[in-house]
């Protein structure tokens, strides 16, 4: 039984108590009438109570027989005062007695189950929420949703353009619920976890209105906010450093949440800086309550996808191994939005010959580019002019087919299968560092 739930069986109890009081008044002030009506209603709440305990626990819940019995009771009860007369005190006593077993079975019985939603938008960041749904999962009190939600692209004016809705694309061990036919109103859940922290503030992006932080704290006792994301770590005394992550603390998802969990408890200090600067000394108290420095599900999984576990394509396979079985070492090429932003037609020049260079070595070495999921959305919404000579560089990379495109959700699984990294200096980045494994950054200018 949810916690709502629990604590209306509750309230229901109570009501019966106090119905109890003033039919006591009501028989010690010889007005029967009233009494009667009381004792009526008595019944009626316990039918009431009992058809949501049944609908809840099912037919088998403890509670229900102590509830018929109480029925029982409150009918004798009105028989003895009609026809004979029953001593005010006597009535109320018989009536406490009889519903008190209920109440404690209702109390220690029923157990409360919570309910925890999780709402990822793009499938390929599920990472930033898997090791927490996971526990939630495996909790035997706690009800478990994964429910992906739509978001759409939006076009240079900002309007919203086509939408997209990614359900199908979790692991076949996720089990996903369609976000059509879940009620949250209904549910009201105890958390619901996010990781997208924009709401209407993303330029190349939006989910869809229903899912923004401010309308969702509004259906759920807790609202925690995840971020996708695996930053660099700041120094507090770099007043420059600490500049650069006002684009990730000052945001609807931070301001909404009731609690936000960042990945280190340095993080923590920088978000707590940030915002208490930002919103007042006196905001400070409220900022390290919220915060959390509990660490990112991105690295749990990470660490935790091992190589043999993997589920490899066989056209990958074709590209890795060697005519003699052995395999080649796989480089984990990742391009981020960022550097496409900032360098533009220099980063595609970059990216052409970092092509032509693994090509020319491709009998040792399979390259596995994985570019950033969401480049076609920021290169059509703010460098359209760009998209053209991008698209022909992907359809030919694809088209040569010596080397892996990997547009998947799976991420983790390009970083347990390469055997190195190379590319921008991003999130990705960051996450790869802790599996041990080399890592190079590019340099658009060399």
């Amino acid at each position: 039984m949810r916690k709502a739930q629990k604590e209306q069986a509750e309230e229901f109890i109570k009501l019966l108590g106090q119905a109890h009081d003033e039919i006591r008044k009501a028989i010690a002030g010889k007005n029967i009438t009233a009494a009667a009506d009381l004792l009526v209603q008595c019944q009626e709440g316990a039918v009431e109570l009992g058809n949501l305990i049944e609908q809840v626990e099912g037919d088998t819940a403890p509670a229900i027989p102590l509830l018929e019995q109480y029925c029982e009771r409150v009918y004798q009860v009105h028989q003895e005062m009609t026809e004979q007369g029953i001593d005010a005190d006597k009535a109320h006593k018989k009536l406490r007695k009889s519903l008190l077993p209920a109440e404690n079975s209702i109390r220690n019985d029923i157990k409360v189950r919570r309910e925890a939603v999780f709402l990822p938008y793009k499938a390929s960041m599920w990472d930033s929420l898997e090791s927490v749904w996971r526990a939630a999962e495996e909790d035997p009190d706690c009800d478990a949703y994964v429910i992906p939600i739509p978001y759409y692209d939006r076009k240079p004016d900002g309007t919203f353009g086509q939408m997209h809705y990614e359900g199908e694309q979790y692991p076949s061990y996720v089990p996903v619920t369609a976000y059509e036919t879940f009620d949250f109103g209904a549910h009201h859940p105890d958390m619901i976890f996010i990781h997208n922290p924009y709401d209407n503030c993303n330029l190349v992006t939006s989910i869809h209105p229903f899912f923004y932080s401010e309308k969702l704290k509004k259906v759920t006792d807790r609202l925690i906010y995840i971020p996708y994301f695996v930053l660099d770590e700041r120094d507090l005394a770099d007043d420059a450093d600490i500049e650069g992550m006002k684009h990730y603390c000052l945001t609807p998802a931070v301001f909404h949440a009731d609690k936000v969990v960042v990945q280190s408890e340095n993080m923590r200090k920088v978000y707590i800086k940030v915002l208490t600067e930002a919103f007042g000394e006196e905001s400070r108290r409220g900022w390290e309550e919220k915060i959390l420095g509990l660490g990112s599900p991105k690295i749990d999984k990470a660490v935790n996808t091992r190589k043999e576990d993997l589920d490899i394509p066989d056209e990958w396979l074709e590209i890795i191994q060697k005519p003699d079985g052995t395999w080649k070492k796989i480089i984990f090429y990742n391009t981020s939005i960022g550097s496409l932003l900032t360098s533009k037609e220099k980063m595609l020049e970059k990216m052409g010959r970092v092509f032509r260079a693994f090509r020319e070595n491709q009998k040792e070495i399979a390259l596995l580019w994985r570019p950033h999921p969401l480049i076609q959305a920021t290169i059509q919404s703010m460098l359209p002019q760009l998209w053209t000579e991008y698209e022909k560089m992907v359809i030919r990379y694809r088209e040569e087919g010596w080397g892996i495109y990997d547009d998947s959700a799976d991420m983790d699984r390009a970083v347990a299968l390469s055997d190195a990294y190379y590319g921008d200096g991003s999130s990705v980045a960051r996450i790869y560092k802790v599996t041990g494994k080399p890592v190079m950054l590019q340099n658009v200018e060399v």
